[in-house]
């Protein structure tokens, strides 16, 4: 991972604002920066209870009381864009417990190094064994070590937009 000059790594960045986060009863899923010019530090959060939608107004206090960590900690050089959000529908999957509650859906996974000769796969998610994240792929089930996933996300299916309108509904 390439940070800029100035930057702390994302992992300072994260253990920052996680405490934050934590007593608002949300969950850190990403951070990242993005731009040159003024750069744009995204937050990405969730509610930790998973029953829950996240509302603009969640967004908003997150944004505010993060906002008051960053500026005492000053871990990015310049000025920036804090930028918070929610993972949405189609979200990046980060832990490897998103891999097993997210078992059943379709999902795009991208690793650092070929695993049986290739390296971008899509296919409906098993779940987890271990420290291995478990994909079927064109019928055939693939094993994929959480250490070398480089990046993954749902993909935006029938089944997702159901499950979530499911959960909106409750």
């Amino acid at each position: 991972m390439q940070l800029e000059a100035g930057v702390r790594p994302f992992n300072e960045i994260a253990e920052l604002i996680e405490p934050t986060l934590q007593s608002l009863g949300f969950e850190l899923v990403r951070v990242r920066l993005f731009g040159g010019g003024r750069p744009r530090l995204q937050v990405m959060a969730e509610p930790a209870d998973p029953q829950r939608v996240m509302t603009v107004e969640d967004c908003a206090e997150i944004s505010h009381a993060i906002s008051a960590v960053l500026d005492v900690a000053d871990p990015i050089a310049g000025s920036y864009i804090l930028e918070v959000s929610s993972p949405g529908i189609d979200r990046p999957l980060v832990r490897l417990g998103d891999f097993a509650r997210f078992a059943g859906y379709e999902a795009r996974v991208e690793t650092r190094q070929p695993i049986e000769g290739r390296r971008r796969f899509r296919g409906l998610l098993r779940g987890v064994r271990g420290e291995d994240v478990l994909l079927v792929v064109e019928g055939e089930e693939i094993v994929i070590p959480f250490a070398v996933i480089q990046r993954a996300k749902l993909v935006l299916t029938e089944a997702l937009l159901a499950a979530a309108q499911r959960q909106s509904e409750e």
